[in-house]
């Protein structure tokens, strides 16, 4: 759980095992299934084949495009990243260098980017574009990121975590020589001190370094028991870092309290950090969570995003401006009421451009510094907006129902029109055909519109009776959208008609929609998801007796709820879930975020706390039940899995977990568990059908 800006929260996505009497065979044993899969339709394997684009990067005269690329290593299981550089007209595609987070130089002689150094360590390195020549620029222990070049190129400034170790000293009696005695125990002392994908927490905090750019020491620029970059409670979930136009400052956001998870929660604030004397002040002091920092081409203005300070559940990001001297925040989105992200000045600092999720879908938008907005590009599709070249060419990915992302150039300064400058998937995906991707409106409690999309078999044909999955997400705010999934295209190959909707608690339909479930949840989302799936059988060709749940993290938490709330469906696969809203609180790396879901603490009140977890309602529970959980996981601790899980088989109804191994949130970060995911949805769901099941009584 837990998305973008944090705010939103929750974001979220198997090896042969036996459970019980009940035994589900490995992924590997379902090769006779995907060989009786016609050939030309997507089956699991097509991930083997599969690559990503990210993080296209165009030069300042917008000449090329260094764009990041990735690709599946099947021996290693993971996927391994690589720079590609191409001619804004599609001439000369071609590697570059191993790596990823390319970062044009402002004269556009040099990139740097970050790689694995000889002792597979990540770095900063610098290339030379006219020769080729690379330098490695860090030497830290620790990772860096976030990096930023200053505006005479001279120097980068990034991110890294500065080690404090706090001992606890005893006196212990001294060992017999030889005596392999037991490690000492972890010392915590910090409310946060795990974070999923990372584990334990190393000791220390996130600070802003300089380093230049032809190599050399990198030097400490701000200091202290707090965290640059600190959007939640003082973790550090990524930052923004942004040069004054005169290389004098460094913009950063963070929580510069050293009782962040005291006092900090939903608060985040602007500084500024002189380079020479390493001076900070704070350049926003309204109360509230202010992101990502990008000052102006002129030097006068810096643009953020954020809102005032509350404790709603979810508030849209907008996007405000103030004076680089320090000042109170002005909002320039106008009503848009639309999360703004991925902001780039325009030349002149006549305006803002910044991406905005809307009803599925997200285009760019440009706001004025008096604060009137226009949309620039429009289309169903999925905009992710990278780069901008001084004549406002901009390069972003592009992904649509049926086309996975690619870069794509777009003029800004015109009708945003643009076109395609790679096709890293067509070669894998000629002759294959894949399901159509049908948009649904429906009207559901208190006569709310909601938005889904199904995605049906190829060869469809309506007067046939499909099996149905319900896909819920997760988030709980979170907006399902247009873009390519292979994994919906997998299980829609399968045989399945795949229902995915966006309910209350979505973002993408303002905060009003979004908060719906404030201090309640699940509660209107789940009537929403109830009410798509009769509006699906309402047409026809869903078979009734086939319907199936499932979902991952939030989509867990609703789809354990749902089986507690109904008993339509044929059988679940809770995936990765909160179940225990009060075990939750004081497990998951999260632990803030947890303490905040309803009014009170659950010491003091614990109804609702109590009333929406789904395992309170386990004991109406009769749908066979697949759970799925990395054993890694840290948002939604496998115990949340264990004990519903236990549950259910003391009240004896058919429930098998699945433990994935090396995954942290989630079930499909390893290409071989992405592909047991599926296979073992389809086999579960395979054998179980309501007609059957009366039938059996």
């Amino acid at each position: 759980m837990l998305s973008l800006s944090l705010h939103r929260s929750f974001c979220a996505l198997f090896a042969c095992l036996i459970v019980g009497s009940v035994s589900i065979g490995s992924a590997e044993n379902h090769e006779a299934e995907e060989e009786s899969m016609p050939e030309d339709y997507l089956g699991v394997a097509q991930i083997l084949d599969f690559e990503r684009v990210s993080s296209p990067q165009i030069s300042p005269d917008g000449s090329q495009v260094i764009y990041a690329r990735s690709h599946v290593d099947d021996l290693e299981d993971q996927w391994e990243s690589e720079l590609w550089i191409v001619n804004v007209d599609g001439s000369r595609h071609r590697f570059l260098t191993k790596g990823s987070d390319p970062l044009w130089s402002p004269d556009g002689t040099r990139i740097a980017y970050t790689a694995a150094d000889d002792a597979g360590a990540t770095q900063i390195f610098v290339r030379w574009m006219s020769d080729g020549a690379t330098s490695q620029v860090t030497r830290v222990h620790e990772t860096p990121g976030s990096m930023r070049w200053s505006p005479d190129g001279e120097s980068i400034a990034f991110l890294k975590i500065v080690l404090e170790h706090e001992g606890w000293e005893i006196e212990l009696p001294k060992p017999p020589e030889g005596a392999e005695w037991t490690k000492p125990p972890r010392l915590v002392t910090k409310t946060h001190y795990r974070q999923d994908y990372r584990g334990f927490m190393k000791e220390g905090f996130t600070h802003v370094f300089v380093v230049p750019a032809d190599s050399g020491t990198a030097r400490q620029l701000t200091e202290g028991s707090w965290n640059a970059g600190a959007r939640f409670s003082g973790m550090e979930f990524g930052a923004g870092i942004s040069w004054t136009s005169d290389g004098q400052e460094i913009l950063f956001d963070g929580l510069m309290d050293e009782e962040p998870e005291l006092d900090g929660y939903r608060q985040n604030y602007i500084y500024a950090v002189d380079v020479a004397s390493q001076e900070v002040r704070q350049l926003v002091t309204a109360k509230g969570d202010w992101q990502a920092p990008v000052v102006s081409p002129d030097g006068e203005t810096v643009a953020f995003v954020g809102f005032p300070y509350t404790l709603q559940s979810y508030q849209a990001s907008e996007l405000y401006v103030a004076p680089v001297s320090g000042g109170e925040p002005r909002k320039i989105s106008g009503d848009l009421d639309r999360d703004a992200d991925q902001l780039i000045w325009r030349p002149d600092s006549s305006g803002v451009y910044f991406q905005a999720g809307d009803q599925g879908t997200r285009n760019i938008y440009l706001a004025s510094l008096q604060g009137k907005v226009r949309q620039v590009t429009e289309g169903v599709h999925m905009l992710d907006l990278a780069s901008m070249s001084r004549g406002e060419l901009a390069a972003a990915t592009r992904s649509s129902f049926q086309e996975p992302a690619d870069v794509v150039l777009l003029s800004l300064s015109g009708n945003g029109g643009g076109r395609q400058l790679t096709r890293v998937n067509e070669d894998s995906l000629i002759g294959k055909r894949m399901g159509e991707v049908e948009e649904i409106w429906y009207t559901s409690t208190d006569d709310t519109r909601v938005q889904g999309w199904i995605v049906k078999p190829p060869e469809f044909d309506e007067s046939q009776d499909y099996p149905m999955i319900l896909h819920v997400h997760g988030g709980p705010h979170a907006m399902y959208n247009v873009a390519f999934s292979l994994f919906y295209q997998n299980l829609a190959a399968n045989g399945y008609v795949v229902l995915y909707t966006n309910p209350r608690g979505s973002t993408g339909y303002g905060t009003e929609f979004g908060n719906a479930i404030d201090k309640s949840y699940p509660s209107v989302d789940h009537e929403d998801l109830m009410a798509g799936v009769d509006a699906l059988l309402d047409r026809g060709y869903v078979d009734k007796n086939r319907l199936y749940v499932t979902g991952c993290s939030g989509g867990g938490v609703l789809s354990s709820w749902a089986i507690g709330h109904t008993d339509r469906f044929a059988a679940a696969a809770v995936r990765c879930p909160v179940t225990n809203w009060i075990s939750f609180a004081g497990t998951a790396d999260i632990v803030q975020w947890g303490y905040h879901r309803f009014d009170g603490y659950f010491w003091d009140q614990p109804d609702k706390w109590l009333e929406h977890s789904p395992l309170m309602h386990v004991g109406k529970v009769t749908t066979p039940t697949l759970l799925m959980t990395g054993e890694l996981d840290l948002r939604t601790p496998m115990a949340q899995t264990e004990e519903y899980y236990a549950a259910l088989k003391v009240r004896g109804v058919e429930a098998v977990m699945l433990r994935f191994n090396d995954e942290y949130h989630g079930t499909t970060t390893k290409p071989s568990n992405f592909m047991r995911t599926v296979l073992y949805l389809v086999d579960w769901f395979g054998k179980h059908s309501k007609a059957e099941e009366e039938a059996a009584e």
